[in-house]
């Protein structure tokens, strides 16, 4: 994680703080309002002013403080930083996306209650529903800390001596930082490892499902609209952080009681016009602003394409599957949407890269970088092997395309080789005699299969398991099979089928009940003469021999890509740059507007409850349009919640820059205000984790008054809109 920190210059410890607050490389140099994913603590310093001047009716300080309460303290990491949520109620009432929530709702439906299908809604905190597993995280503080990390590191010293040092100076800045505390501390390397930061968080472990609506409206448009404008999905769902009696984070109990946050946000049922200010805080997952060319084209050619062929296959089973009935669908709907959402992103962002022709303008900005390296003898010392040893890092390609494969076909495709990696601890104790050690090891997995099994099905996993191995020995080099590929073609003369079949028939993991007979007398010999569970060895062993070919053929990089980033800060040294997002939280700004996606065409930035009727097919998987919101909309029952011209609008979009993991943010209007919820990007800028485009990059937003309406009309959760500070 750290091993960027091995190439550090002397260029950033002779930097002044501002100097090197904001160092990232992009496109376009020339920065405008509504681009950047900025550091909440830094706002005051690099943008308020501009935020002021586009509308922003507060300070820095209502953004973030540390002493007072402030809007960062009502917005939280989902799971570590999956998604964002943000607080609405004195009582810890929590909104995030449908899709943030799927994964809860999915394990809690059944055939009998199907919560996708019907929507839930709990009418009072008796019936909030627990979710074992399930955390949001606050930000309690963030630090530059580079000066510490960095001191007494020069470039005369060894990657070895540089590594120590700076692990060392992070240690002891993390202890300091946590004290007695049970506040979790962690310093991130920030551009590159050029710069570090501190971040102390809280986590609270107890969150509860409150509401959702029905899959109709939670996804409504399902695949065929998904990264697509104009939208009309009401995409969100309810939790609320439970937490001990003191107040403190805790994992589920009884007698647990609702949170009470620093802030919440109030809601404004004031709407949202063409040029609105609109600001989100969130938990971006990643952006690769700087990537190289030679980064672009392994992307697009590897990581992408790999990703686009496996999941396609790997769909194409689960979605035969889930149509054969309620049982079916209900156990594969939360693997299908994980598995798709990102397989049609891979097509969208390849797309979006050909035809604005990215590669072409990374050549260029390349080329201007070594055009100012080479003329000074100083800079060519300093940069003049960055791009070179980029380039070099990636022109060996076999291990490269074994490590995605591997990534997609095996560690994420057949859902039984990973599952049997869990007996591995087990399987080590049996070599001992410690039968206290094999119980608690065999109990311990033993916990485990109810949750699997409920959402497994043998027979479509050796499907999966067929294709996808197939697809790994067809396209890796015989270098990086696994041992088993060979037996293939040996015994069972490169019949992938009759493999699969065997390995299901023959193995205990497949079948709950085979398994839950050998916990309960484990033998190493089992295991030893089990097929699955010895092409998941297999499999391993293969995929150290991956890991250790890339990052020789890689060693280079790090050292590259910090460099040249450092490079290209002294070459932009008077623009206000930020960095790239690394799921810690982030701010961005902007304005509701609308667009042209191409010539001819136009955008409103605006949808109404009449696209649901417009689109909707009752049924049909992706536009079910549930009864009684026809009824609704037909009976123009839209209460306090309408916009000012009579219609009740569904979405909206800004162009605020988020990505990944800003999934379920607030959108908040000048006062701060919730406006809405971020669940989306459009279709048009899919290359916008590399290359942020101005003219096309929108944010789509669930309305916050469509939200409200939802829960108050529609499902007569009134009571939750109750709860929540309304401003009309």
């Amino acid at each position: 994680m750290f091993s960027q920190v091995f190439y550090i210059s002397k260029f950033t410890m002779k930097k002044s703080l501002v100097g090197f607050f904001v160092l990232v490389f992009f496109l376009n140099f020339q920065l405008k309002a509504d681009e950047g994913m900025w550091l909440p603590s830094l706002v005051g310093k690099l943008n308020i002013e501009k935020m002021q001047s586009m509308g922003l009716k507060l300070s820095a300080e209502q953004i973030y403080s540390i002493n007072n309460s402030s809007l960062k303290d009502a917005v939280v990491a989902m799971d570590r930083g999956s998604c964002t949520a943000e607080i609405v109620s004195p009582d810890g009432l929590l909104l995030t996306n449908h899709h943030c929530g799927f994964g809860e709702i999915q394990k809690h439906s059944s055939v009998e209650h199907d919560y996708l299908k019907d929507g839930f809604w709990a009418k009072s905190h008796e019936q909030e529903l627990p979710n074992p597993g399930k955390s949001v995280t606050f930000l309690v503080r963030m630090e530059d800390v580079t000066e510490r990390v960095l001191k007494g590191i020069s470039d005369t010293m060894s990657a070895a001596s540089k590594l120590e040092k700076t692990m060392t100076a992070i240690s002891d800045i993390e202890k300091e930082a946590k004290g007695t505390t049970k506040y979790e501390v962690r310093v991130r390397p920030l551009f590159e490892a050029n710069i570090f930061y501190l971040f102390v968080t809280e986590t609270f472990r107890d969150i509860r499902l409150v509401g959702a609506p029905p899959q109709s409206v939670g996804k409504f448009g399902g695949e065929a609209d998904n990264w697509m404008w104009p939208r009309h999905t009401g995409d969100f769902s309810m939790f609320r952080i439970y937490c001990s009696p003191d107040g403190k984070p805790a994992d589920y109990a009884k007698e647990n009681v609702p949170y009470h946050p620093k802030h919440h946000l109030p809601i404004s049922l004031k709407g949202v016009q063409m040029n609105d200010y609109a600001m989100i805080l969130g938990y971006p997952g990643r952006t690769n602003r700087y990537l190289t060319s030679f980064g672009l084209k392994n992307t697009m050619d590897i990581v992408n394409n790999i990703r686009i062929k496996t999941r396609a296959a790997k769909l194409d089973i689960i979605r035969e599957y889930m149509a054969k009935g309620d049982k079916n669908r209900i156990q594969y709907a939360s693997k299908f949407a994980g598995s798709s959402n990102y397989y049609k992103y891979s097509i969208g962002q390849n797309m979006g890269l050909s035809a604005l022709n990215v590669i072409d303008k990374k050549i260029a900005i390349e080329k201007d970088f070594i055009k100012w390296v080479d003329s000074d003898p100083a800079r060519k010392t300093k940069y003049g092997d960055a791009l070179a040893n980029i380039e070099k890092s990636y022109l060996s390609v076999d291990e490269k395309i074994a490590s995605e494969y591997f990534r997609e076909a095996l560690l994420g495709g057949p859902e039984i080789l990973m599952f049997s990696f869990g007996v591995n601890t087990l399987y080590d104790e049996l070599k001992g005699n410690d039968k206290e050690k094999i119980k608690v090891a065999a109990e311990k997995f033993k916990a485990r299969l109810d949750d699997f099994y409920k959402d497994y099905d043998g027979a479509t996993d050796q499907k999966i398991t067929e294709v996808l191995l197939k697809m790994y020995a067809e396209n890796v080099v015989a270098k990086y099979h696994p041992s088993f590929i060979a037996d293939v073609s040996k015994k069972y003369k490169g019949d992938y089928a009759a493999f699969a079949s065997h390995m299901f028939k023959k193995s205990i993991f497949p079948d709950q009940q085979k398994l839950q007979a050998f916990l309960d007398n484990p033998s190493r010999k089992v295991l030893d003469k089990d097929p699955v569970y010895n092409a998941m060895l297999s499999i391993m062993s293969s995929f150290k021999t991956v890991g250790d070919d890339v990052r020789k053929t890689t060693a280079g990089l790090e050292n590259g890509r910090k460099i040249f980033v450092a490079g290209l800060n002294e070459m932009n040294k008077d623009k206000k740059l930020y960095p790239d997002a690394n799921s810690t939280m982030r701010l961005t700004y902007g304005k509701v507007g609308d667009y042209n996606p191409r010539d001819g065409v136009h955008y409103n930035y605006f949808t109404t409850l009449k696209g649901y009727a417009e689109k909707g097919v009752a049924g049909d998987a992706d536009f079910d349009f549930p009864k009684r919101l026809v009824d609704l909309y037909h009976a123009n029952d839209y209460g306090r919640y309408a916009d000012p011209d009579g219609t009740l609008h569904t979405c909206f979009t800004t162009n605020n820059d988020i990505t990944g993991g800003n999934s379920g943010s607030p959108v908040m209007n000048a006062n701060g205000e919730l406006i809405g919820i971020a669940f989306d990007g459009n279709w048009e800028a899919m290359s916008g984790d590399i290359a942020y485009e101005a003219d096309l990059q929108k944010c789509i937003n669930v309305d916050i008054r469509f939200v409200l309406w939802i829960i108050d009309k529609y499902a007569g959760a009134k009571h939750l809109v109750d709860e929540m500070t309304i401003v009309q």
